[in-house]
């Protein structure tokens, strides 16, 4: 599977333009019954009692159920898939998480009690009879006082309301770094709580059939088969197959749709007590109060550097908010995906990273686009620059003195990781020369005589992507001459229809509207890694790389079998095989006719309809895709406004196969970092946790007049050594490279004034509040 990359067209769009998708709210089932969730307005609460009296006799209701029925029916608790080992091999404490609060409650928006009626009108009005008796608890709110002795404790089997405390790396070692260092940078910064806020909400569909016990669910997610585990066996206690998860489109994910939840839980436990399809969609303000958000970290950094600029070693301790429960894959994120990019692109001989996992009374944590790596490269690269700043030396001669050298590949980092191939300073160079770095100083001194202040700051990346799970796909040659491919990724909305169709007819030289992909349902499809970390590509194209070894051979034995000749005889080219000097010839079309079980043709066992081959592609080496990113801006000093000019991309992602469905990820990704860097942010009232950010009106989500054009350059030439298609995965990098570069230039911005810190997001209030603060210094 070699060849140049091309521009295929998406060929998802058309569907969506015309408005015929279908997504999980427009799949209903006849007699489908609403739900409607009871939920906490309490951060933290007992639950005295919960009078459902009035709520029952309402009209057109159906069952209204609490925390106890679900406990009397024995379900399990939503599982954390990642527990990380503390230090001195301690575990990391998992409190019970149940769809329903029983006994307690542990942030706003927890749900207490499901309504199910006839209609969604009648289950709204029902859920306000449900009267709730709370008796209010203090709570934790803030991230950096979570484990604060005084704070009150949420779990009292977590002393100082600690989750885990973890650490990589030798401090001695460190520790002997920083002795001989000439110079030590340190800084102390916030990454803020965000909201993933994809434009489908979550949505169920439960389904049970009382004949053969199994249930079904429709439902928005990354990859069924992970959300399937999850609740057959974590919750119902049932094999596999007595579960089916069906996802059609999606309407966005961004790490949130990886995991089963509350809602898709009880919509299915629902269905079986009343014996009829329970469905639930949730609100835009449900989103705010209940999506697992991202990010929420209290970070220290210590870069030791020789009296030359070169780095030595490099310390970190993070405070990391779990939210309320530890879920999913909460506490690996601040330590092992987080730790995993601390020596970034740079020859960082030693790192020491300590992380407190911390329970606050807040919605939990979980994956967000870029999840961990973000975190790490944002503490890392903002910390490069301020060290820049201390020695005197420009933003791109630090990075330099320091950056790994292609000749030094493969270079493996004090945190474990194997770069094997990747030009870093090349990127760098390419990325300075287009943006103009050298005309920064006239650009800067043409906007303060408009009364302005501009800013320069750039991001070298690097992220571990691609290498998570094993993924299957399945091959089968249709009558037509097209192929199915049935694979266990699941698209979001990166084109996998037209990526895939691409590697399959590029393999069987069939045109790419024969090439039909198949996602979404774990009865066509026995198991499968899902869509995140970057992998689906790299992962998925993988297995459909076997599959198309195995069905390219399958369809070689039938054509020799049906033309009397061996196989080694075959020459394939233009979707047919060709007996090697005649001109006797079979396509695929006719070797799939003649494998039907309809057909006249008596084939031997294993040759007969359908023709197909699977593959399942074992956990792949990590990838690392890398790049430099460029962002230049203006500041307004009457008023704090940030304005970005340009934001420029250089980006390495290893063989390129649709260069414009790469471009539209990379734009996808940054457009979120800037949304974190300048306007996104949780805010939760830090007295009784009340969510203050709770609808489109208070979190500010990034315009189109908040974005400049992009400027991508994708760089081909440097192919991935450890897969077979030379692919680094490209979905998630803009999100990590884009917060610190465009932070990197609002400090350059206001540098001239003494400001030497902010933290996310810049908005104008608090780059107005740097500079007055700045000027009354």
């Amino acid at each position: 599977m070699t060849g140049a990359a091309e521009n295929t067209v998406r060929v998802e769009d058309h569907r969506f333009l015309t408005g015929k998708g279908c997504y999980s709210a427009d799949v209903t089932a006849e007699g489908a019954a609403w739900a409607v969730l009871v939920r906490s307005p309490h951060a933290h609460a007992d639950i005295l009692a919960i009078d459902i009296g009035k709520a029952e006799k309402a009209l057109g209701i159906l069952g209204v159920f609490t925390g106890a029925d679900l406990a009397d029916d024995d379900l399990g608790h939503i599982p954390c898939m990642a527990p990380v080992e503390g230090k001195g091999g301690s575990e990391t404490f998992v409190p019970p998480h149940p769809a329903l609060a029983f006994e307690r409650v542990y942030y706003v928006g927890e749900p207490v009690a499901l309504v199910v009626a006839e209609t969604p009108a009648q289950a709204r009005d029902a859920a306000e009879l449900v009267e709730v008796n709370y008796r209010d608890l203090p709570s934790v709110n803030e991230t950096a006082l979570a484990q604060d002795p005084a704070a009150p404790r949420i779990w009292p089997e977590a002393p100082r309301n600690i989750a885990v405390d973890w650490e990589s790396g030798d401090a001695d070692e460190v520790a002997r770094a920083f002795d001989a260092a000439a110079h030590v940078t340190k800084m102390t910064l916030v990454n803020n709580r965000v909201a993933v806020n994809p434009m489908e909400p979550r949505a169920a569909l439960g389904e049970y059939d009382k004949e053969s016990g199994r249930l079904t669910l429709t439902t928005p997610s990354q990859g069924v088969h992970a959300v399937r585990t999850q609740l057959a066996d974590h919750i119902f206690k049932l094999p596999e197959d007595r579960i089916r998860v069906i996802t059609p489109d999606v309407g966005g994910a961004f790490g949130s749709r990886f995991y089963c939840n509350s809602e898709q839980i009880l919509v299915l436990w629902a269905a079986r007590r009343l014996d009829r399809p329970v469905r639930w969609t949730a609100d835009r303000g449900e989103c705010f109060f209940t999506d697992g958000q991202g990010r929420d970290h209290v970070s220290r950094g210590e870069l030791a550097l020789d009296a030359e600029g070169r780095f030595l070693g490099l310390r970190v301790s993070i405070v990391a908010n779990m939210g309320a429960y530890v879920i999913h894959w909460g506490t690996w994120i601040p330590t092992e995906a987080c730790s995993a990019v601390l020596a970034g692109c740079y020859r960082l001989p030693v790192v020491h990273a300590e992380v407190k996992c911390v329970f606050t009374n807040m919605v939990p944590i979980d994956t967000y686009r870029g999840t961990g790596r973000a975190e790490g490269i944002y503490l890392l690269e903002r910390l490069v620059d301020a060290a820049a700043r201390d020695l005197g030396l420009s933003p791109a001669e630090i990075r330099r003195r320091n950056f790994v050298q292609p000749h030094h590949l493969p270079h493996t980092t004090p945190t474990g990781l194997t770069y094997d191939s990747g030009d870093f300073p090349a990127i760098m160079e390419q990325a300075l020369t287009l943006v103009d770095w050298a005309g920064a100083e006239r650009r800067k001194a043409e906007a303060a005589a408009a009364g302005k202040f501009l800013g320069i700051g750039l991001a070298a990346h690097i992220a571990t992507v691609g290498g998570i799970d094993d993924e299957h796909a399945r091959l089968r040659l249709d009558s037509d001459g097209g192929i199915t491919l049935f694979i266990g990724t699941q698209s979001s909305g990166q084109g996998h229809a037209t990526v895939y169709a691409q590697l399959v007819s590029e393999r069987f030289g069939i045109p790419g509207e024969l090439v039909r992909v198949r996602q979404g349902d774990s009865d066509h499809c026995p198991r499968g890694g899902g869509t995140g970390g970057s992998r689906s590509l790299h992962m998925g194209g993988l297995a459909i790389h076997g599959a198309a070894d195995a069905l390219s051979e399958k369809a070689r034995s039938l054509a020799g079998y049906l033309m009397q000749v061996d196989g080694v005889e075959l020459t394939f080219e233009g979707t047919a095989f060709t007996v090697t000097g005649t001109d006797r010839r079979i396509t695929l079309a006719e070797i799939a006719r003649a494998a039907d079980e309809t057909g006249e043709a008596r084939l031997p066992a294993g040759m007969t309809h359908p023709i197909e081959s699977s593959y399942d592609a074992e956990q792949a080496p990590t990838t690392f895709a890398n790049g430099c990113h460029i962002c230049e801006l203006l500041v307004d000093p009457e008023t704090g406004q940030v304005e970005i000019q340009s934001y420029l991309i250089v980006d390495d992602y290893g063989r390129v196969i649709n260069p414009q469905l790469c471009a539209g990820q990379v734009h996808g990704a940054v457009a979120q970092g800037i949304g974190q860097a300048l306007l996104e942010r949780v805010v939760y009232d830090g007295e009784n946790g009340q969510l203050l950010t709770g609808s489109l009106m208070d979190y500010c989500l990034p315009r189109a007049d908040d974005l400049p054009a992009f400027h991508v350059t994708l760089v081909d030439d440097t192919h991935c050594k450890t897969n077979a298609l030379g692919v680094k995965g490209a979905g998630e990098i803009g999100a990590i490279a884009a917060a610190p570069a465009v932070m990197n230039a609002v400090i350059d911005a206001l540098a001239p004034l003494g400001v030497r810190h902010l933290d996310m997001p810049a908005t104008p209030e608090r780059v107005w509040r740097a500079i007055k603060s700045a000027e009354q210094a």
